[in-house]
């Protein structure tokens, strides 16, 4: 249950938006949001100001200050009304700092707005987000500038959607349970879905074999693939995996989609949609929900390739999990430099 959210913020309007859905979220589960600011001066800044200890801390903490007074504001905003909220201003490397707090805090999800892969400033994908994402012990939610917010209600009645693409694998599987437990938080029952996909890839070698064994050898791989998500299905309704599934009355779907290059065929599926096997066509999903094993991987849901590449390709907000087995607590040490003003 997502019960303590954590909202890391710049100053910007854009990373504000986070708080709607965080707001959200909390509202839902009966609980609460930390509101974090982080002041890490720019490293341009440091050949003038490391000669100059008094002066670097009177920067810091005039810095920290502001800081300070800005998480007051934002905590007042109606968006937060009602919801318990937390600030917290500390000085430091803004991703180690960000991972430590949400370990050190008993954060059950970081939600954080991100520029995506063209992004130029402190919340770039392949910087700040992308290492959140990468060695966090808890759910990451990105969200992206320009895309959907899946705080947005759905005025036409249509199902809140979550996709989790599965490879097989057990961790896969990790994120139908996380991605089951925000749909019941950001709509209202009733309206809960999760639509599970695999990509099959085709099998293109004419040098060995003829077009007529190629297209077969495709098609035994699209039937393995609709056998194991019916089968997948059938086992999150008897309760054996994902339980929260069941509990909740979400609606479960399912499609295989054939494609050369797996993070399109995902990113595809979850804007536009396609036939579901069993259900007709639906129109797209509100949220991408996806493991991965982080950067030192082994299968193929790796931080690098499948996963780093959805994230700087989809305009949905994505929930990135990691199996606990997973989890590097190294990068979630706190700094000997970080430090902190009571709120």
């Amino acid at each position: 249950m997502f019960k303590r959210i954590l909202v890391p913020l710049d100053g910007s309007n854009r990373a504000e938006r986070a708080i709607p859905v965080a707001a959200r979220i909390a509202r839902s589960t009966g609980g609460s949001v930390i509101l974090l600011r982080i002041v890490s001066t720019s490293i341009e800044f440091w050949p003038y100001m490391a000669p100059q200890p008094t002066l670097a801390q009177t920067a810091i903490d005039a810095d920290l200050e502001d800081a300070s007074k800005y998480l007051v504001s934002v905590a007042a905003l109606p968006e937060l009304s009602g919801v318990s909220t937390e600030t917290m201003t500390l000085y430091g490397p803004i991703a180690a700092t960000i991972l430590s707090v949400a370990y050190s805090h008993d954060v059950d999800m970081v939600v954080i707005c991100s520029h995506g892969y063209t992004g130029v400033t402190r919340w770039i994908m392949g910087s700040v987000a992308e290492k959140i994402a990468r060695h966090s012990a808890v759910p990451v939610l990105i969200l992206r500038e320009g895309g959907p917010m899946p705080a947005d209600p759905h005025m036409d009645g249509r199902p809140f959607r979550v996709l989790v693409p599965l490879d097989g694998s057990t961790h896969a599987k990790v994120a139908i349970e996380s991605a089951a437990t925000l749909a019941s938080t950001l709509a209202i029952p009733g309206q809960r879905a999760l639509h599970l996909v695999r990509v099959v890839k085709p099998r293109i070698d004419e040098t060995t074999l003829t077009p007529e064994q190629c297209g077969g050898e495709q098609e035994q791989g699209v039937q393995k693939a609709r056998k194991y998500l019916s089968s997948t299905v059938e086992h999150i309704r008897e309760g054996l995996i994902a339980h929260s599934v069941k509990e909740l009355g979400l609606t479960v779907t399912w499609s295989v989609a054939v494609d050369t290059d797996v993070a399109s065929a995902i990113v595809r599926v979850g804007e536009n949609g396609e036939d579901v096997e069993g259900a007709g066509v639906f129109g797209g999903c509100d949220v991408i929900a996806i493991a991965t094993h982080g950067y030192g991987g082994l299968q193929r849901w790796v931080m690098g390739s499948v996963t780093e590449r959805v994230l700087n390709a989809a305009r949905l907000p994505m929930l990135i999990v990691r199996p606990s087995d997973m989890v590097d607590k190294s990068h979630v040490q706190e700094e000997k430099s970080t430090v902190a003003i009571p709120q």
